[in-house]
């Protein structure tokens, strides 16, 4: 049987600079992704990230959550919109809403999240904050399945930086940001080669179940 296999269709979530969206569309230039970004979604208009899909001649498209009477309207707004395209995976970067049930039951294991934490560690927000509260002595960001818990689906991949004393958030943040540039396009083409999947709420690489903290090398 060949290995080739079929180039896979992503949709992208972002809410702000797209810095991971960039990512991803750089290493499809190269050829490190066996799949194409179909379309860009983002809930703000002033998101960078549409720019960059302008940039890169993909539909680039502004859904205003303001204008929706609740989050399941908007959802389902957002549901149509993503199907028109027929993607093989939904890819959040940076989307900065909490997705309903209805919404992630859709697409369960098709869709794809980057969190800046070391999962199961603080999930939600102001996460580099919280690791140099703790006094931590690394943090991180993890790649993971997206399930109806919030930031609690299977991890995938994990990368760790240190945190050093008197670390301050924003320097942290930035190298947390530089390892997710790296390991979310890694991630992405595992899924769009057939290589990673979600079965019984675990991620499963090369037909292999990965342990709680994801793919670890050696």
């Amino acid at each position: 049987m060949s290995n080739e296999c079929n180039s896979k269709s992503l949709v992208v979530l972002v809410s702000g600079n797209g810095s991971n969206l960039q990512a991803i569309l750089d290493q499809i230039e190269l050829g490190k992704i066996n799949g194409k970004v179909s379309a860009v979604i983002a809930n703000k208009e002033s998101a960078y990230g549409l720019t960059r899909a302008k940039n890169a001649n993909i539909p680039a498209i502004f859904i205003d959550h303001k204008g929706f009477d609740s989050r399941q309207e908007y959802d389902q707004k957002l549901m149509q919109t993503i199907n028109q395209y027929q993607p093989d995976l939904i890819v959040l970067a940076g989307f900065m809403r909490i997705l309903t049930p209805v919404f992630v039951e859709h697409y369960l294991g098709r869709m794809l999240n980057i969190h800046p934490s070391l999962l199961p560690k603080y999930k939600g927000l102001d996460t580099h904050q919280r690791a140099i509260d703790a006094k931590d002595k690394e943090h991180g960001a993890s790649v993971h399945f997206v399930t109806p818990e919030l930031d609690g689906g299977p991890v995938v991949l994990q990368s760790k930086v240190p945190i050093f004393a008197e670390q301050e958030t924003d320097e942290l943040a930035q190298r947390v940001q530089e390892q997710e540039r790296k390991m979310y396009p890694l991630v992405i083409n595992w899924f769009c080669t057939n290589r990673l999947k979600m079965v019984n709420n675990k991620a499963v690489l090369d037909d292999k179940e990965l342990p709680e903290m994801g793919y670890a090398i050696g």
